[in-house]
C-alpha cells in the first residue's frame, strides 16, 4: 500500500500495487494505477483506476471504478482514443527516417519548429506554412537544444540540466568507474555522454540508454539508445520491438562495466510509484549479474527536492541525501548560486557512498571528516547532534529544548513544546495539534476545503461548480510541474 497525496480534510489516496495483468485498464500513458481513498480513522473508500503520469484530469481524463463493468462499445471507444494519441511513427520507423535524414546534404536537412519533427525532402510541402530551419550536425548531437521543452503542460513539464550539473554528474560517475549509465528522464546527461564519446572517449566509449516519456527523442537515437518509457508505471510503449528487452540487454552485458542509474522524475509525481519502478529496474539488474545469489541493489541516483527526503528514505532506507544543488537551464527558480529561500531545492539521493561524491570546493562545498561527506559552506557540523543538519542550504541552529537542530527562522514555542515558525497556529492543548481547525469559520470539526459556509458562500455568489467533483473521488487539482512547487 502507498499513502500519498494527503489533503487538508485528513483524507488521502493510497496507490494499491497489485500483480500487473491484462485486466488493468490503459490510458494513453500506459497501464493505469489503482487508487483507494483512506480516512484518518482508517476508513477506506471505493477503489478506482486513474492515469499514472498525469495528476490533473485536464491532461488525462481517464477514470474507472475497479468493480465497474464497461460495455464493449465503451472499451472500443477507449482503445480508439488511445490509438489517436499514440506517436505518428513507431521507433523502428523513426530510426529508418533518421538514417535517411543523415544521408542528406547539409542544406537539405530541415527541422519543423511547429511540429517538432525532422522533415524529409518529400515532406516539405506539408510544412510549407510552418517554421522550418536547417539543422547542423552539432544540433543533431544535442536534440534537447533543438526541441522545445514541454513547459506549458503540467503533466509533461520539462526542465533540463545546466551544463554545470551535467558535467558534474558525468565527471563524478566516470571518476567512480562507471561505464554504463541508465538515464531515466535525463536527456541532457545522455547527450553529453554521446558528445564525449565522439570527442574524447573514442577508444573506450561509455554506454548510455535513455528512458523518457517524450517520444520526440526517438527521432535522434537508435533503438539501443532510446526507449519510450513511463517511469510511473514501468511501461515501455513500443511493443513491436520489445524495448524492455533493450533494457535487459543493457543491464545484463557481462563485460565488467559498472552500471549506474540516474533518474530525474517530475517533482509532482507520487514517490512510491516511482520507487516501485526503480526497484523493478534494480531487481532486473540484480538478477542479471554474474554472481550467484547476488543480493546487491543497483547503484542509483534519484534527483528530487530535499523536502521529499522522508518519503524517499521510507522507500529506500539505504539512500542518503547529498548537499549538491541541482539547477536547470529553463527554470527561473532552480538556479545554483542563489541564497536563502531562492536557492535550488533539488538534491541527489543515492545508495552510493556519500564520500565518493567530491563536490566542487570552488562552489562553496567542503568535506566534513566526521560525517565523511561533502557539505555546503553554511551546513556547519553540530556537536550535540553529531551531524551536519541543514537540509535547505541555510545554517541551522541547535535547540537545547527540542534536542535537535532546526531551521534558522523557527523559534521554540512553550505552548506547543516544539520549534516552529513564530506565526504558526498555536494550540495550548497538544491533543488538538493534528486538527488545527478551519481557517474559514474557525471550527475545529473540519478543514477549510470541507467548510459548509464556504460552499454556501460560493453558491450564493453564483460561482462555478468544480467540474471534477462529479467525476469520482479525485477532486483536488494536483500540480505536477516542477515550476509550481516553490
Amino acid at each position: 500500500m502507498d499513502t500519498e497525496g494527503k489533503v487538508d480534510s485528513g483524507f488521502g489516496y493510497e496507490v494499491v500495487f497489485t500483480q500487473s495483468d491484462e485486466s488493468t485498464p490503459c490510458c494513453p500513458h500506459g497501464p493505469t494505477l489503482l487508487f483507494q481513498k483512506v480516512g484518518r480513522d482508517g476508513e477506506r473508500g471505493r477503489r478506482f483506476y486513474a492515469c499514472s503520469a498525469c495528476r490533473d484530469r485536464k491532461d488525462c481524463k481517464f477514470f474507472q471504478w475497479e468493480d465497474e463493468k464497461l460495455s464493449e462499445a465503451r472499451l472500443l471507444a477507449r482503445e480508439a482514443e488511445n490509438k489517436l494519441k499514440r506517436p505518428p511513427f513507431s521507433q523502428q520507423q523513426c530510426v529508418a527516417r533518421f538514417r535517411q535524414f543523415l544521408s542528406l546534404p547539409t542544406d537539405k536537412r530541415k527541422f519543423c519548429g511547429d511540429c517538432q519533427t525532422l522533415v524529409l525532402p518529400d515532406e516539405l510541402a506539408e510544412h510549407a506554412s510552418h517554421s522550418c530551419s536547417s539543422v547542423s550536425a552539432s544540433q543533431l548531437r544535442r536534440p534537447s537544444l533543438l526541441l522545445r521543452p514541454l513547459v506549458d503542460k503540467k503533466s509533461n513539464a520539462q526542465y533540463l540540466f545546466t551544463e554545470r550539473t551535467s558535467h558534474f554528474l558525468l565527471d563524478t560517475l566516470v571518476a567512480m568507474g562507471y561505464r554504463k549509465v541508465l538515464c531515466v528522464g535525463t536527456p541532457r546527461l545522455h547527450e553529453l555522454i554521446k558528445v564525449r564519446n565522439l570527442e574524447t572517449w573514442k577508444s573506450k566509449p561509455l554506454k548510455s540508454l535513455l528512458l523518457d516519456i517524450d517520444f520526440r527523442y526517438a527521432q535522434f537515437y537508435t533503438q539501443d539508445e532510446f526507449c519510450h518509457y513511463n517511469m510511473f508505471n514501468h511501461h515501455f510503449f513500443d511493443s513491436e520491438q520489445a524495448p524492455s528487452a533493450v533494457l535487459q540487454a543493457f543491464l545484463g552485458q557481462h563485460d565488467g562495466d559498472k552500471a549506474v542509474m540516474v533518474a530525474d522524475p517530475p517533482f509532482g509525481g507520487l514517490v512510491r510509484p516511482l520507487a516501485h519502478s526503480f526497484s523493478t529496474i534494480s531487481r532486473t539488474w540484480t538478477t542479471l549479474q554474474n554472481s550467484a545469489g547476488c543480493n546487491v541493489d543497483m547503484p542509483m541516483i534519484w534527483i528530487f527536492p530535499y523536502f521529499f527526503e522522508s518519503r524517499i528514505l521510507e522507500c529506500f532506507p539505504t539512500f542518503s541525501m547529498l548537499d549538491y544543488q541541482v539547477d536547470y537551464d529553463n527554470h527561473s527558480l532552480y538556479k545554483h548560486g542563489k541564497t536563502g529561500r531562492k536557492q535550488s531545492p533539488v538534491r541527489l539521493f543515492t545508495n552510493i557512498t556519500a564520500a565518493h561524491f567530491v563536490l566542487p570546493e570552488e562552489e562553496g562545498y567542503s568535506f566534513c571528516a566526521i560525517c565523511e561527506r561533502y557539505v555546503c559552506s553554511l551546513n556547519q557540523h553540530c556537536p550535540e547532534c553529531n551531524v551536519c543538519p541543514s537540509k535547505d542550504g541555510r545554517r541551522w541552529r541547535h535547540c537545547s529544548l527540542c534536542e535537535k537542530c532546526v531551521k534558522p527562522s523557527w523559534r521554540h514555542c512553550q505552548s506547543c513544546g516544539r520549534c516552529a515558525l513564530p506565526d504558526h497556529p498555536c494550540l495550548c492543548d497538544k491533543s488538538n495539534t493534528e486538527k488545527m481547525g478551519c481557517f474559514n469559520c474557525s471550527s475545529l470539526d473540519h478543514k477549510r476545503n470541507t467548510c459548509p459556509q464556504k460552499r454556501i458562500g460560493r453558491s450564493q455568489r453564483g460561482g462555478k461548480k468544480n467540474a471534477s467533483s462529479t467525476r469520482g473521488p479525485v477532486k483536488r487539482k494536483r500540480k505536477t510541474s516542477k515550476a509550481v512547487l516553490l
